[in-house]
């Protein structure tokens, strides 16, 4: 990696700092691509929120990974300050890192962990460990979609005073795509289903799409809107959440 690159990540980095969705979206920006060897993006963003307050948020994602015949590993970190009411800052993170091994040209097996505290939605700490297949259902360059099916180990630390601490067998299912209907437009979607294993009526929804379009080398405009929904939040928290962001995505080969 370029020192100029090494720059604009952190340029990128410095730009805001916690994740805003309670799920992180390990499909977003990921980078498909047959070229072995490093990869990856960094985003910058702007967004107004509205749940239970009125946020301002600064924020930024770094993608990166790596790739090297049937193996592919990826990590990828959002961080952002949060602006609550014009007159307090909380703060998120979430730190993820998958591995895949190409089975067949159509299938694949997900390892992952992923670690994250989030003070808006009280969350002190939620830890997981995940493992599942992964399917390409598409074999069109322009147009790919993919599933997924993954059992993970959640533990969960939340800060309400009231929950008590969380060790559970969550599984997670998402569908996931993405368009390429111009050389300069690409569109990506991926929506999540995370119920626990032993009581179906504790679940998490998340959905987010993003468009990207090239300005020139290298950058895109990108916008993103996220919608979340947990059936059991901590106590003072919505159960359901939206999120738009807009702005500068830096990606390298």
């Amino acid at each position: 990696m370029s020192l100029a690159r090494i720059i604009v990540i952190s340029i990128l980095l410095g730009f805001g700092a916690t994740v805003r969705a309670q799920i992180l979206n390990a499909e977003s920006l990921r980078k498909v691509t047959d070229t072995s060897g490093f990869s990856g993006a960094a985003t910058a963003s702007f967004s107004l929120k509205r749940n239970v307050n009125q946020f301002v948020t600064l924020a930024s994602n770094v993608h990166v990974q790596y790739k090297m015949n049937r193996h592919l590993a990826l990590f990828k970190t959002d961080i952002s300050f949060q602006k609550i009411e014009g007159d307090k800052f909380e703060n998120s993170y979430i730190s993820h890192l998958r591995y895949n091994y190409k089975l067949q040209s159509h299938i694949a097996w997900e390892v992952f962990t992923q670690g994250q505290f989030n003070k808006v939605n009280l969350i002190d700490f939620r830890g997981l460990v995940g493992t599942g297949p992964r399917y390409k259902l598409t074999t069109i360059e322009n147009y790919k979609l993919f599933v997924g099916t993954l059992a993970m180990l959640e533990y969960e630390e939340v800060a309400d005073g009231v929950t008590p601490l969380q060790r559970d067998l969550r599984g997670s299912a998402y569908f996931s795509f993405s368009l390429f209907p111009t050389p300069t437009v690409s569109v990506v979607s991926t929506t999540y289903y995370q119920p626990q294993l032993d009581q179906w009526n504790d679940y998490r929804i998340s959905s987010q799409s993003s468009l990207l379009i090239d300005l020139f080398e290298n950058f895109a405009f990108k916008t993103t809107y996220t919608f979340t929904y947990d059936a059991f939040p901590a106590v003072g928290i919505p159960n359901s959440q939206y999120d738009l962001t807009t702005g500068l995505a830096y990606t390298f080969d």
